[in-house]
């Protein structure tokens, strides 16, 4: 190599280690952008609705008044409609995922089911409500109920369980199949004791995400019917008398707290804006108070694995 292609490269490298550094630069910047945004928005809604928060408030349900105003049906509501949607989706999106990477042919069929399923994931989620509105309250008859909202957010989700799924399956090393089917385990024995332990925790980052994003949604349970003032709360599913188990609950009309948020900043006292300041604190409380379960759940799978 003559001195003259020798000085091209060296100019090449360093153009591409300045070009590198001003990326990285544009990057952090980006991301500390962001980050310092949503501090301040957070800050702001600590701020405003902290002072707000008390046992009264919690415990009390919605009213005329703002200062008598409560958040009790909707935080309520909220638990029964999420515990709905997690029943739902998190089986049926892993059972999906595991079909379609360990079982299902790889042909043009899986494909066109692998982009549809990708696609879905992206859709907006008035659609799924107009999808819920036709299905589950004029089709099936389930009215504007938990069990409505909770299938409602299932459908919602459900993609972005499969595709972690699979994506978590497809992450496992074939060595780890093989080691299985060398020792003499049948192919759900390959999946259940070695394929799922690994892939639990890639699963439950995936389960984390979606159900993040459905407790937050509102478009599609306006759709189907969702009350913005409830004075009550569903019959209670455990009951003192035989058979000690109601389902009654399913049925029941409903209000989440985006719900309710949405009709007090609707409104135009000031005192309506603080309480929904107030709920929204609530509502980042239970989303991060259920992503640490599931995220200790995730922890303690890998060191459980690790032994």
């Amino acid at each position: 190599m003559t001195t003259l292609n020798i000085k091209e490269v060296r100019k090449t490298i360093t153009r591409n280690k300045l070009s590198e550094k001003i990326f990285n630069i544009i990057g952090l910047l980006s991301m500390l952008f962001g980050i310092i945004t949503l501090l301040a928005l957070l800050f702001d809604l600590l701020s405003d609705g902290f002072p707000r928060i008390s046992w009264q408030f919690l415990t009390s349900f919605p009213s005329r008044k703002a200062e008598n105003a409560g958040i009790l049906s909707a935080w309520v509501g909220t638990l029964l409609v999420m515990f709905v949607t997690a029943l739902v989706a998190i089986p049926v999106g892993i059972a999906s995922g595991i079909y379609l990477e360990e079982y299902a042919r790889k042909n043009w069929l899986s494909d066109l089911i692998e982009i549809n399923v990708t696609n879905l994931a992206g859709v907006p989620s008035i659609i799924y409500g107009l999808l819920a509105l036709g299905v589950f309250v004029y089709g099936l008859n389930l009215s504007q109920s938990i069990l409505t909202a909770g299938l409602t957010l299932a459908l919602l989700v459900l993609p972005v369980v499969i595709v972690a799924t699979r994506e978590a399956l497809r992450a496992i090393p074939n060595t780890i199949r093989e080691a299985a089917y060398a020792t003499g385990a049948s192919k759900w024995q390959m999946i259940w004791d070695h394929v799922l332990p690994y892939s639990t925790g890639t699963i439950l980052t995936g389960i984390i995400v979606a159900l993040a994003r459905a407790i937050g949604e509102t478009a599609p349970l306006i759709t189907i019917g969702a009350l913005t003032f409830i004075a009550f709360l569903p019959d209670p599913p455990i009951k003192g008398e035989f058979p000690f188990i109601s389902f009654a609950w399913l049925l029941a009309p409903f209000t989440v707290l985006p719900i309710q948020m949405f009709d007090w900043v609707s409104r135009p006292q000031e005192d309506f804006q603080v309480n929904a300041a107030a709920a929204g604190v609530v509502l980042i409380f239970m989303t991060l108070a259920m992503n640490a379960v599931a995220i200790y759940l995730r922890y303690r799978l890998r060191e459980k694995i690790k032994w």
